[in-house]
């Protein structure tokens, strides 16, 4: 039997894993003091239980220092052992030094995490020349897969969709979404010429006129990338599209642009809250979370 300890915003999320893993959730209270620190208050009855921390990390520096202290108030507090499920793993993306000076910031935060929690349940990280959390984490970790679950919303809500991947590097999993619903994909043709600026090519693709273009991306952050693309489809003459997105870190008014872009509708996991979360993730957290557990 496990706690659960769980950070602000995420109650919903934790209510479905409990229903699925058993055992109590309790918030994690942060009080945020006016010089920017913050207190953390625990419930102090976790004498030799397994805790579970549920926060994810897409404001990462509001929260890593927070989940560090709430691990280790944990252990203080007799915890057996303690484990993180952060749906969304912030800092995965600088993997390589592109520009002189510049940190490499996902091993560094892959050190910090383990310094701070036994191990680590997340969701589709954004891994490009690192292929694997094995390589940047010692501890136990496991990366559950969000392609089966968007497939079925895909194929419930949209089913004659033909999937649209934003870049080179999204083919593999769009196709595998694709084939996980049975309806034909395209890949864009983006280049980046900054943080905001990106420009899209669409394919000229027969099914693409005749059915609902769905455009898919792990994250969508600025909304630059699904913006060009929403008005290089109009341009064509193809339907609104609908955007599945599996982390909503949207930020800004991203999420209202691309409303206004013409997105017929734009929909996401719930690995972090927000109001277009309509595909959860609790089944396969609660699946990894139990293995973890169990193997104690």
């Amino acid at each position: 039997m496990s706690v659960m300890l769980v950070f602000p915003g995420m109650e919903a999320l934790a209510t479905q894993i409990v229903e699925r893993t058993g055992g109590d959730a309790h918030p994690v209270d942060l009080h945020h003091f006016p010089d920017g620190e913050t207190l953390v208050t625990l419930p102090e009855q976790l004498l030799d239980q397994d805790v579970v921390i549920l926060a994810t990390l897409h404001d990462p520096d509001r929260v890593a220092l927070p989940l560090t202290f709430a691990a280790n108030t944990a252990r203080e507090f007799g915890a057996r052992s303690v484990g993180l499920i952060a749906p969304y793993l912030a800092y995965m993306r600088q993997d390589h030094r592109f520009a002189p000076g510049q940190a490499i910031s996902a091993p560094i935060f892959a050190r910090f995490l383990q310094e701070t929690v036994d191990w680590l349940v997340t969701a589709d990280p954004h891994l490009h020349r690192i292929h694997s959390l094995g390589a940047l984490f010692d501890i136990p970790t496991r990366r559950i897969k969000a392609a089966p679950l968007l497939a079925e919303w895909i194929k419930a809500n949209v089913p004659d969709a033909v999937l649209l991947g934003p870049d080179g590097e999204s083919r593999q999993w769009v196709a595998e979404v694709a084939r996980l619903v049975g309806r034909p994909f395209e890949v864009l043709e983006k280049v980046r010429s900054g943080d905001r600026e990106v420009l899209v090519s669409v394919p000229q693709n027969q099914a693409l006129m005749a059915g609902t273009p769905v455009i898919l991306d792990d994250i969508a952050s600025s909304g630059r990338t699904m913006i060009e693309a929403i008005a290089r489809l109009a341009d064509a003459g193809c339907r609104p599209p609908v955007c599945v997105v599996i982390h909503a870190v949207f930020s800004g008014d991203a999420y209202a642009q691309i409303l206004k872009a013409g997105a017929a509708r734009i929909v996401t996991t719930n690995s972090i809250p927000h109001e277009s979360n309509a595909i959860s993730l609790a089944d396969p957290l609660a699946d990894a979370t139990s293995e973890l557990t169990d193997n104690l």
